[in-house]
């Protein structure tokens, strides 16, 4: 019995042995000690920040490649695409993407979006807000949809156009019935001017660009277009709690040239999961206004897919590209 016994424990003492010694999954070979991360819009701007929070929480981590933010501005974001779409396929080159792959498509300025990629991982998420100057005669979402509808095309609505900065207008615009009068501006910085000096009554904001600003009565906020109320906001309803169903933010993304290898692809995905989860990275982020929401590659396709025909819908409406 007692042999029997010694027999049992020295065989599970040699399986234990033999299975901890067993090798753990090798990492993928990527062909550089730091890779880049192309953002294709100028240093300082949004997407810029937020990828550079990222690359220094991994650069804090035990991993390898580093990644490096690079920015490459120009033509609207599309000389950056250009130029990542083009990359080696082998992990050292990934691309910084959000929802302007689509307009920038459907408006003939390009000729691929998320499509000419393989996704990594969608990573943070900044709702829109529907803003207005100070200047504005309504203090509330009801009367603001009222008097628009009234008064279809003649109130004043600052956005890029074709852009992500007049999507949320444009959903707007089909689930209620109002219309706007879209004044065109080449960028953020300039529409919110006009929106603080009241040259225009509507326009988009977030809680990172126009927080102190509707705190402090310069500006009106009559709703969120997120599924929940944003903690910076605490007052300000959401679209869908005020009737309609429509939410709208900017997701911001990895994506990496078509063709890398899946097993690339998940060693960036889990990367990238980690840095999201790190406390640090989460504390800056809600400091930005921006909420992080790792999701990784088949469920980023999946999104993709279903963004992809919406836009569509706007595309087709609005008769962009044509």
């Amino acid at each position: 019995m007692k042999f029997q016994k010694l027999t049992i424990t020295a065989a599970a003492a040699f399986a234990a042995v033999s299975f901890s010694a067993a090798p753990a999954a090798a990492a993928p070979k990527i062909p550089c000690s730091t890779a880049k991360l192309i953002v294709p819009w100028k240093a300082g701007g949004g997407t810029h920040v937020l990828f550079s929070i990222f690359e220094k929480t991994i650069a804090s981590m035990d991993v390898s490649p580093k990644l490096k933010v690079v920015t490459v501005p120009g033509q609207g974001g599309n000389k950056g695409a250009k130029e990542a779409a083009k990359a080696k396929a082998d992990g050292c080159t990934l691309f910084a993407i959000h929802q302007s792959a689509f307009t920038s498509y459907f408006n003939g300025r390009i000729k691929f979006h998320y499509d000419k990629f393989d996704p990594v991982a969608l990573l943070t998420d900044t709702p829109d807000i529907i803003g207005a100057s100070a200047k504005a005669p309504w203090n509330n979402y009801a009367d603001f949809q009222k008097a628009v509808l009234a008064a279809p095309g003649t109130v004043p609505t600052g956005a890029t156009f074709g852009s992500t900065s007049q999507f949320t207008w444009l959903r707007l615009e089909q689930k209620t019935g109002m219309k706007f009068k879209f004044v065109p501006f080449d960028g953020t910085r300039q529409r919110m001017t006009a929106l603080l000096s009241g040259a225009i009554t509507l326009g988009g904001l977030n809680v990172a660009s126009g927080r102190k600003y509707i705190e402090s009565g310069e500006l009106k906020a009559f709703a969120i277009a997120a599924d929940k109320r944003d903690p910076a906001l605490p007052n300000l309803p959401t679209l869908k709690e005020l009737g309609v169903d429509l939410s709208f933010s900017i997701k911001r993304g990895i994506v990496a040239p078509k063709g890398t290898p899946a097993a690339v692809v998940d060693h960036w995905a889990q990367v990238l999961k980690k840095a999201a989860e790190d406390a640090g990275l989460k504390k800056q982020m809600v400091a930005k206004g921006t909420g992080v929401n790792w999701v990784g590659p088949k469920d980023f396709q999946a999104w993709i897919d279903k963004s992809h025909g919406e836009f569509k819908v706007i595309a087709d409406a609005m008769g962009w590209g044509k």
